[in-house]
This record gives structure tokens, C-alpha cells and sequence, in this order.
């Protein structure tokens, strides 16, 4: 059954692109970014217990490192060795820092984090030559096999032509399956376990044999690394990147999307980053139609489509932390686990009663009506 489910929303997922228009196939490519870099987070904050503020300096890494590898000016290699590349020196970023991540913990490494994302961004700003400064750089299209993820060449199937997000829809959906098997294979694994162990108490872990300083800096890499494929997917889907997009608020956004999905799962984590990615666009795009939202580029005084966005989901998380501390995930596992044993106690239910009374009732009533000579 499960298997069935698995490839049932699989074939509903590769066929939307031939119904959905552009709009809800932008959508779903900025939720599959954003959950390729939430399950990243939450691989390092839900199951190690390392709490981080530089996610967006990450993206920002994986974003413009395929932009610069790819593009002119720089080394102007091949888009999918760009990609690869791209992803490894957001993994190599995350090395040099995961000495720091290795022995400082708890808010420490919060603020240590954080200035990752203000140096990040100054950088961001002043190395025009690579980063194209305020304005920021044009993503190159990813080609593979000769393939362009891009508008330039037509194409059509089954009468329905492929634009740059339905070809990008299926690479988001390749992308996210692998971070999806990859991150439970992990967690399903001994280093998944030792991280843990390492979140629940890092003396017990040790005692059991876990390299303490090595686990968490393992943590932080492979976070990075998952970040830096959602930044070179975040590029492809905004075909420009510019630096005031990886500040802080980016940070946030991801440390919004692991609480209300719920920390420490790869399903919470995908449920969050479409909540808070998809909440801003759909408002935005229907604000003319909600009371109290105010249309993008009005200035009356009113609240606008993104302030009202965080406003839901900063509610969101406030009613997650008061009701259900484990996440989205968490309350759809209880309410599967009740709806599964009122459906066990319904079928192990004995027969009512009358229905065993009922027929020798009828029977005497039967006998009682003979006919008298």
C-alpha cells in the first residue's frame, strides 16, 4: 500500500505540468527549492540540536557560485559541472566552518552563524566582479545531455508546449527525490542515530563511542551541501540573483519552515517549506480578494500581501508551539494513528444485541401464526 501511495502522488506530480500554468508551476519550484534546503536545516537543528541562523549564507554560496562558475565573467564551465561544483564548495564553506560548529553550541552558535549571513551579504555587495554587485548577476540556463532547461528551444508534448518551468518542474522534482531518500537514508542509518544521541545528551553519546566534535562538524557540512542545491535551484527558478534576497530574512524563513513542519522529520520539513513559500505568493496573487490586504504596490496604509503572510505563519508558529510541539508531521502521525485504531475497534466490534435477539424472536412470532383447523 505504501509503495501504491509512493507512486500514485509520484504520477500526479510528473503530470501537473500539463495542467497547472505558470504561476502554480512557479509555486511548486520554489517549494521544492525550499525543501531541499529545509531538510538540510533540519538534518542540523531537529536532529543534531545545532541551532543556526546562516542557512541564506549557504544559499547564497550554492546561488552564486553556479551563476559565477557557469557564466561570464568567470571560469564559463559546462552548467551541469557548474551545478556539481556549486554544491561541493557550499559543502567546503561549511567545512571551514564546522571547526566553530564542532565546540560552540546552543545560542553560541546561533550568533556565530548569524554573522555568516552579514559578512556574507557585505561580500555579496562589494565584489562586483563576481557577484555583480546591488544588481546582481542573470543565471545561466542548465543544460544537460545537450537538454536546455530554458524557453529558448521549442518543445511540445502531447500538444502541450514545455516552457522554462515545466522542464525545471521535473528537474525540481529529481532534485527533491533525491534529498528526499538520501536525508531518511541518513537519519535511518548509524550516523543518524548518533545525531541523536548527540542532540538528546552529548556525554551519554560520547560514553557510547560517538566522536562528538566529528559528528556535529559532519552535520554542518552535509547541511551546507543540501543548502547549496537549493541555492543553484532557487537560481534556475529566479533566472537572477540579487543580494538582498540571502539576508536574514531568508534565515528565518527556514528556521519557520522546520518548527511548524516539525523538527527532526524530512516530511515536516517539506510541509513547512511549501506553508511558508507558498502562503506570500497566494496572497499576493489573490490580495484584491481578502479583506483587511492591501494590492502589491499600494500605499495606503494597509497591510501587504508579504507582511501578512508572516503574520499568519508567526501565528502559526505560536499555535504549533502551544498544541503541537512536534510539528505538522507530528499531528497528521497522531491523527493517522487515531483514525487507524477507531477503524481497528470498529471491525473487532462484536454484533449489537438485538441482532442476535432478532431472529428467535421471529421464529416464535413465526410459530405462534400457524394455521388452526
Amino acid at each position: 500500500m505504501r509503495l501504491g501511495r509512493t507512486l500514485a502522488a509520484v504520477a500526479v506530480l510528473c503530470a501537473l505540468p500539463f495542467y497547472l500554468d505558470a504561476f502554480w508551476l512557479r509555486i511548486g519550484l520554489f517549494s521544492m527549492a525550499a525543501a531541499v534546503g529545509a531538510v538540510g536545516l533540519g538534518l542540523l537543528s531537529g536532529t543534531a540540536g545545532q541551532l543556526s541562523l546562516g542557512h541564506a549564507f549557504f544559499l547564497a554560496v550554492g546561488a552564486y557560485g553556479y551563476v559565477w562558475l557557469a557564466g561570464e565573467p568567470g571560469p564559463g564551465l559546462p552548467t551541469s559541472v557548474a551545478a556539481v561544483l556549486a554544491v561541493l564548495l557550499a559543502g567546503a564553506a561549511g567545512g571551514l566552518f564546522s571547526p566553530v560548529a564542532g565546540r560552540v553550541r546552543g545560542v553560541y552558535l546561533g550568533v556565530a552563524t548569524l554573522a555568516l549571513v552579514f559578512l556574507g551579504h557585505h561580500v555579496l555587495l562589494t565584489a562586483d566582479s563576481v557577484t555583480g554587485g546591488f544588481n546582481g548577476r542573470s543565471v545561466p540556463p542548465l543544460e544537460l545531455g545537450g537538454f536546455s532547461f530554458s524557453a529558448d528551444s521549442e518543445l511540445t508534448l502531447l500538444g502541450v508546449p514545455f516552457g522554462a518551468e515545466e522542464r525545471l518542474w521535473y528537474l525540481g522534482l529529481a532534485l527533491f527525490a533525491v534529498t528526499w531518500y538520501t536525508a531518511r537514508g541518513l537519519l535511518r542509518g548509524r550516523p543518524g542515530r548518533a545525531l541523536v544521541a548527540l542532540r538528546d545528551s552529548e556525554t551519554a553519546a560520547a560514553v557510547m563511542g560517538v566522536d562528538v566534535a566529528r559528528h556535529r562538524a559532519a552535520a554542518f557540512v552535509v547541511s551546507s551541501m543540501y543548502a547549496g542545491l537549493a541555492g543553484v535551484l532557487l537560481a534556475l527558478a529566479f533566472r537572477r540573483v540579487v543580494p538582498d534576497y540571502f539576508g536574514l530574512v531568508l534565515s528565518i524563513d527556514y528556521l519557520a519552515m522546520i518548527v511548524i513542519g516539525g523538527l527532526g522529520s524530512v516530511a515536516g520539513a517539506t510541509a513547512g517549506a511549501v506553508f511558508v513559500t507558498a502562503l506570500p505568493l497566494l496572497m499576493t496573487r489573490y490580495a484584491d480578494q481578502l479583506p483587511l490586504v492591501a494590492a502589491p504596490g499600494t500605499t495606503d496604509g494597509t497591510v501587504g500581501p508579504t507582511e501578512a503572510a508572516r503574520y499568519l505563519y508567526g501565528a502559526a508558529i505560536v499555535l504549533i508551539l502551544l498544541f503541537a510541539p512536534d510539528g505538522l508531521h507530528g499531528l497528521a502521525r497522531r491523527l493517522n494513528a487515531r483514525l487507524r485504531t477507531r477503524l481497528r475497534r470498529t471491525r473487532a466490534a462484536p454484533p449489537p444485541a438485538g441482532a442476535t435477539e432478532s431472529t428467535p424472536s421471529a421464529a416464535s412470532a413465526a410459530r405462534a401464526k400457524e394455521p388452526t383447523p
